[in-house]
Order: structure tokens, then C-alpha cells, then sequence
């Protein structure tokens, strides 16, 4: 009797719940345990078989393979029969059917020993966890792919308003954000944060601005993300998102047209430098002095003209193409325009190589591209129709430079470092007409490198302007030389 009472009692115990195996299974749903792999192994392991999950073709998901009848898997995957078993001398097997939000699967489990309450429990239970666990990943991939499929539509729509074809970016946010571009104008900013942090930080300001703007993670800087922003509000809660999180820095540009996408970015990553050393982390392009509104805009708009006239025999969606990516060109490293415009650094080279060619000069030459980048941005507010000269007044480079207003502005500009006793002046004059390069103007001049670098920097917080990195700032302080005379003016071929 009394083995019969301790056979009762361990049959007992195998039919009834085991906290154990059960507290086990129920951890592999936990955040940090979802992996179906592991839980088929769990499963061979606390059962004492070996165990197979594969799908209707008989691709192995987790597991060991094992030697299944072709026409039974059919069956469970099909649905006609949910679970089947089959047992000879040497093994026992179980099949159970386990289904997935695009196709079924089949959980088999072959032991030697026969298969009790208990094991037959526990395989029964694994196959709901992993059932759960199927199709909790299958939604997490989906959800992924539906967000990489937004964020690579987000990122073709700036690439869009950043070469001006601003009627395309229309046409393709209205699909998802029906009005999102419907106004003419808006600001660009760009929050900065630790490049681990973005993916969040982007998230946050999709919810901060209730995706009434345009937010893109920046294809050229990991820790960027840029936003562009035609409502009012968007730099209002932008700024209230950065003011929660003490790693975030913020730069905005001034509101420019959308076809000014580009020169916007520029303005808010020159903005961005500043809000570094500001009590609030934040800060909006400056709207100083610009030399070009100092010229006369008749004057300036037939110079342009005709700077750009080689380009003006080429089919107009080719033309469009060459200025855009030039442009960009000059304010970014290659590396960085060919990231923003989705092309290969390669074809961002061969684009501005052939705009070289046909200007007739050396995009090496800091004063080149201070000049081709005026011209450039001067271009926006033409007409796209290629002008032939008539009625234009003759005026060069030389000529527009030479006005009293820009004169006395790059006087006033570059005598702020008059009070340096280092003569930063000289050296940042040597260095730019070496085309930047520290070395050769430490040749030049006699000193360390570091020292040349050493005064350029110290000359920007004096100029207000970036100037280590290319773009609008730098090209202001080349001009700037170019209007008193320290540096010799760049040679076209066309008449500039």
C-alpha cells in the first residue's frame, strides 16, 4: 500500500501544475527572453527530447532537424489535423501545429521515453508561447519596415526640396502628410544630439511638433536630425523638447522659401555651431549684413547671368541638376552632399568637375567658389529661362565689389582682428589663398600649422562665422578680402 500511495503521489505531481516549468516558460515571454530559439531549446532540454520547429517547406526555424513524414507536415500546416503523435521501440514523437501571422509552423518533439501528462503539458504550453512569441516578432518587423519605409520617404523628400524641385516634394508628402508642404515658406532646424540617442530624439520631435513638420535623421551626421518646419509652432516646441533633455543643442535658420531648402540647412547648421555657447542651448541664423544685398541687384542679377551662361546650352533638367548639386557641392564636403542628395560621392565629383569645365576654372580656389557660390545663390531668385544678355548692364566681379556699401562692410568685417597682436588677419589672408591648407600656410609664413589653425579658429567667434568648414560663412570672409583689395580676384572664363 504504501508503494501504491507513493506511485499515486508521483503520478500526481506529473498531471498536476509544476510552478517550476511553468515560472521557466513564462520568463521566455518576458522583454529581455523572446527568442524562440531559446525556448525550443529550453523545451528539449526540460522534456529530455530533441526538438524541431520548422515551416510548411521544411526550412528549420530552431532547433535540430529531424526525419518527419512529408504528407503529416502537410497536414498540421494546412490545418486539417492541428497535432498528431506516432511511436515505435525506439521513440516516441509528438507533432503539434503552431500557428503564425503569414504561415504555420511545426513544433515536433522526439523522445526515447513515452510522453506523460507532464511532458505532453509542457510541449503543449511551449507551443502557445512560441505561437506568442511568432507573432510578436512578426509585428515588431512589420512595425519596423513601416518605419524605415516612412523615415526613406521623409529622407526623399528633403533630398527633393534640397535640388529645388519643390513641386515633386509636394507631390509625394501629400500621399502621407496631405498639406504638410502647402505653405511657400519655412524655417530648417537641426537638433543635435549623442549619435546613440538620435532614433529617440528623431521620435520625440515627430511627437513634439504632432508631425506637422517634415522630420528627417540626417543622412550626412548621425547625431543630426533635421527638421523642417512650415508652421510657426514648430520652433516652439522644438525648443521645449531640447530644454527636457540636457544633451540637446538646437540651430534654426531664418524662414526662407522652400526652394531655399538647402540654404536654410546651411543657415541652421551655422546656428547649431553657435547654440554651443548659449545658457539654453538654442539658436537662430543670425540675419546680418549679407555682401550681396549691398550691391546693386540689377547689376548682380546680369553678372550672374552671365557667369552662368555656359550652362545655359545644356537640357534644362541637366542644367537644374549641375547648379543644385554645385551648390550643395560648395556648402558640404562631397562625402555630405552625396549622402543629402542620395547619389554616390563619385557622381557629386563628376557633376561639379563638369560645371568646372564648362565655367573654366578650379573649384580648388577658395575665391572660386566664393565667387560661383554668389552666383549660385544669386540664381535662385531668376528665372529658370536662360537670359541672353540684353539689356543687362556690363558690370563685372570687380566693379560689384568696389561699391562704397561692400567696401566699407569687408573694411568693418576683417579690421575686427586688427586689435590681435597675432596678425590673425595675415594668417587667415595666407591661408585662404592657399585654398585652406594649413601646412602650405605655415610654410609660407613661417610657423606651425597648429598656430595657422590655432588663428583661424580664434577668428571665429571675432567674424561671427564658421570658417574650418566650408560654406556660406567662409565664402562671406573670402569676399570680404576680395572687396579691400588682400586677395587677387578669381579668373572665369566667362566674363566675370
Amino acid at each position: 500500500m504504501a508503494g501504491r500511495e507513493d506511485g499515486n503521489r508521483q503520478r500526481a505531481a506529473q498531471a498536476g501544475t509544476d510552478p517550476a516549468w511553468a515560472e521557466e516558460l513564462l520568463e521566455h515571454l518576458r522583454p529581455a527572453g523572446r527568442d524562440v530559439r531559446r525556448v525550443v531549446a529550453w523545451l528539449a532540454g526540460t522534456v529530455g527530447a530533441t526538438v524541431a520547429l520548422q515551416d510548411a517547406a521544411g526550412n528549420l526555424i530552431a532547433g535540430n532537424r529531424l526525419p518527419l513524414d512529408e504528407g503529416l507536415v502537410a497536414d498540421i500546416t494546412a490545418g486539417r489535423i492541428a497535432s498528431a503523435a506516432w511511436e515505435s521501440r525506439e521513440r516516441h514523437l509528438r507533432l503539434v501545429r503552431v500557428e503564425h501571422p503569414s504561415h504555420a509552423c511545426v513544433l515536433a518533439v522526439s523522445r526515447q521515453d513515452p510522453f506523460d501528462r507532464r511532458s505532453s503539458g509542457v510541449v503543449t504550453h511551449t507551443a502557445q508561447v512560441i505561437e506568442l512569441l511568432l507573432t510578436a516578432s512578426e509585428s515588431t518587423a512589420a512595425g519596423h519596415r513601416l518605419r524605415r519605409a516612412t523615415s526613406d520617404l521623409r529622407l526623399a523628400i528633403l533630398q527633393l526640396l534640397m535640388v529645388e524641385d519643390t513641386i515633386a516634394a509636394r507631390r509625394v508628402a501629400a500621399g502621407l502628410w496631405p498639406g504638410l508642404l502647402d505653405a511657400e515658406t519655412a524655417c530648417v532646424y537641426v537638433v543635435e544630439s549623442a549619435p546613440d540617442m538620435r532614433d529617440r530624439v528623431a521620435e520625440e520631435c515627430l511627437d513634439s511638433t504632432r508631425e506637422d513638420a517634415l522630420v528627417v535623421r540626417c543622412p550626412a551626421m548621425d547625431g543630426h536630425v533635421i527638421v523642417v518646419g512650415p508652421r510657426e509652432t514648430t520652433g516652439d516646441a522644438l525648443r521645449s523638447l531640447v530644454g527636457r533633455h540636457p544633451d540637446l543643442f538646437l540651430g534654426g535658420s531664418v524662414r526662407q522659401s522652400l526652394a531655399q531648402t538647402a540654404t536654410a540647412y546651411g543657415q541652421a547648421v551655422s546656428a547649431l555651431a553657435v547654440a554651443h555657447f548659449r545658457p539654453d542651448k538654442t539658436a537662430v541664423y543670425a540675419e546680418r549684413t549679407h555682401p550681396e544685398r549691398l550691391m546693386d541687384p540689377v547689376a548682380l542679377r546680369g553678372w550672374t547671368s552671365r557667369v552662368l551662361r555656359p550652362l545655359d546650352t545644356l537640357p534644362h533638367h541637366t542644367r537644374a541638376e549641375l547648379l543644385a548639386t554645385t551648390r550643395l557641392g560648395l556648402e558640404f564636403t562631397a562625402v555630405n552632399a552625396a549622402k543629402v542628395l542620395g547619389v554616390s560621392r563619385n557622381t557629386v565629383r563628376a557633376r561639379m568637375e563638369r560645371v568646372e569645365a564648362l565655367l573654366g576654372t578650379d573649384f580648388a580656389d577658395l575665391t572660386v567658389r566664393a565667387v560661383v557660390h554668389l552666383a549660385l545663390n544669386t540664381r535662385i531668385g531668376l528665372t529658370d529661362a536662360p537670359s541672353d544678355g540684353t539689356g543687362e548692364p556690363e558690370l563685372r566681379l570687380a566693379d560689384l565689389l568696389s561699391g562704397p556699401a561692400v567696401r566699407t562692410w569687408g573694411q568693418d568685417l576683417l579690421g575686427r582682428l586688427d586689435a590681435d597682436a597675432r596678425n590673425p588677419r595675415r594668417t587667415l589672408r595666407t591661408w585662404i589663398a592657399v585654398g585652406g591648407n594649413a601646412e602650405r600656410a605655415a610654410q609660407a609664413l613661417g610657423v606651425h600649422a597648429q598656430t595657422v589653425r590655432e588663428h583661424v579658429r580664434s577668428a571665429e567667434p571675432v567674424l561671427e562665422r564658421q570658417l574650418l568648414a566650408a560654406g556660406t560663412d567662409l565664402y562671406e570672409v573670402v569676399l570680404a578680402h576680395l572687396t579691400v583689395g588682400d586677395l587677387d580676384l578669381p579668373v572665369l572664363r566667362s566674363p566675370a
